[in-house]
């Protein structure tokens, strides 16, 4: 009888084997690593932090200027806050949505090339280091 492959292998092999799609692979590899970020598909990164969208916002500056990237504007949409930014080749959008007072999601997205490549590892550490933003405050 054949021995059953582990799972972590079977993940590693899907990731290699979708590497032409990067969501697909992020994806495999966020299963199988544990990455932060609640849910990204076509290089959209999303989280939802159980926090005011103050707090966030102060996190998310926070994540920005930990990795060097100004916040160079911010503005109101309906439901929260666009924050954005240029380096280098990429631009960068962050926005903030009020589910509640106290729930607040926030997407982030990194695009290259005036939009045509997405940047989704550069978006996805936007939200980890805006979550490690949080333990320092």
């Amino acid at each position: 009888m054949p021995k059953r492959m582990p799972f972590h292998v079977l993940i590693a092999l899907l990731s290699f084997a979708a590497s032409g799609c990067a969501g697909v692979a992020l994806t495999g590899l966020g299963v199988g690593g544990g990455v932060a970020a609640s849910h990204q598909m076509g290089g959209l990164t999303y989280r939802t932090f159980t926090a005011p969208l103050p707090k966030v916002r102060s996190a998310v500056i926070a994540a920005l200027k930990k990795m060097d990237i100004p916040a160079e504007k911010t503005e109101k949409i309906e439901l929260g806050e666009r924050i954005t930014s240029r380096v280098g080749d990429r631009d960068i959008e962050v926005e903030l949505e009020a589910i509640t007072k106290n729930t607040t999601r926030i997407r982030a997205v990194v695009k290259r090339d005036g939009g045509f490549v997405v940047d989704a590892a550069t978006a996805v550490e936007i939200i980890n280091q805006t979550e490690a933003a949080f333990g320092k405050g």
